[in-house]
């Protein structure tokens, strides 16, 4: 077996319907499809129905299993209770979410407009507390053990120049998933997130790695492994958290980086960029923004 392969037994999140964040697209997609395998119901959200549709019928072909979508904001507190409602009303419960959602990209921070900076926070932190709050009390009206995925990075830890919103926000998530551990241990509800490394994704990648910055630097000779992350294994790690196999496990945060962080500060040789190189990167990500919203 090599680390491309699914690690958990058939059938080891049978019976479980998983809220899944930002799951048309990326590593959401890639956590769904290998949630869907296992057995688990799965609920895909993400502001873009027609994405998310699209998703679900080639999971429903390749995998199989049962998907449904729900189009949703999570800024917007009255669209999660949306999705809740329809999952309970799908699928009977909810049993695990995945706050998987996430805005970034790479700017000297001084470049930035207060609501570029809104934007970032609003979906990283924002988003992850209304959607896990909104489960939790759902969870504990209804006596549920249900279990939360927080998607985080290893720059909450160490911060990390150029992307200052992105480690704001996701260092928030990282003190609710330790502070909520402990305070809903007592209902059975149990918290972890994965801190990943470098794990390509089409519309992410082009917004933090553009051309400009992948002529001047050799992203894989920075990481003590020698290459990216494979979506298979963050996948495994998160079927793993999600499931009772789990179940002694809540409030850790796992790396996932291939030592990255050893490093420390994942986007802090950023120092080497000049000013003229920064106006061409700028170009490149509004290209590769305009792009993403043709595509989806």
């Amino acid at each position: 077996m090599t680390y491309t392969e699914g690690m958990l037994r058939d059938g080891a999140l049978n019976n479980k319907t998983i809220i899944v964040t930002g799951g048309g697209t990326g590593l959401g997609k890639s956590m769904a499809a290998y949630f869907l395998k296992l057995g688990a119901n799965i609920v895909l959200c993400s502001r873009r129905l027609e994405v998310l549709e699209a998703t679900a019928r080639e999971l429903e072909v390749t995998v199989g299993g049962n998907v449904l979508c729900v189009a949703c904001d999570v800024r917007k507190p009255e669209q999660i209770e949306n999705v809740i409602a329809g999952t309970i009303e799908k699928f009977g419960r909810i049993d695990g979410l995945v706050n998987n959602s996430a805005g970034n990209f790479i700017s000297p921070t001084e470049r930035l407009s207060y609501k570029a900076v809104d934007v970032v926070v609003d979906i990283v932190l924002r988003g992850t507390y209304y959607f896990t709050l909104a489960v939790g009390k759902y969870w504990i009206e209804n006596n549920i053990k249900g279990t939360v995925l927080n998607i985080s990075t290893t720059y909450a830890w160490t911060g990390s120049g150029w992307v200052v919103p992105s480690a704001m926000a996701k260092a928030g998530v990282l003190a609710m998933t330790k502070s909520l551990a402990f305070e809903w241990a007592d209902h059975g509800i149990r918290l972890n997130a994965i801190a990943p490394g470098p794990f390509p994704t089409k519309g992410a990648w082009e917004r933090l790695f553009p051309e400009e910055l992948s002529k001047k630097f050799s992203f894989e000779s920075r990481i003590p492994l020698e290459r990216v992350g494979d979506h298979q294994e963050l996948a495994n790690l998160a079927a793993y958290l999600m499931s009772d196999f789990s179940a002694y496990m809540t409030g850790e945060v796992i790396t996932l980086d291939g030592g990255e962080v050893l490093a420390a500060g994942q986007f802090n040789f950023l120092k080497e960029v000049t000013d003229d190189q920064w106006d061409s990167i700028e170009e490149q990500i509004k290209t590769a923004n305009r792009n993403s919203k043709k595509s989806e």
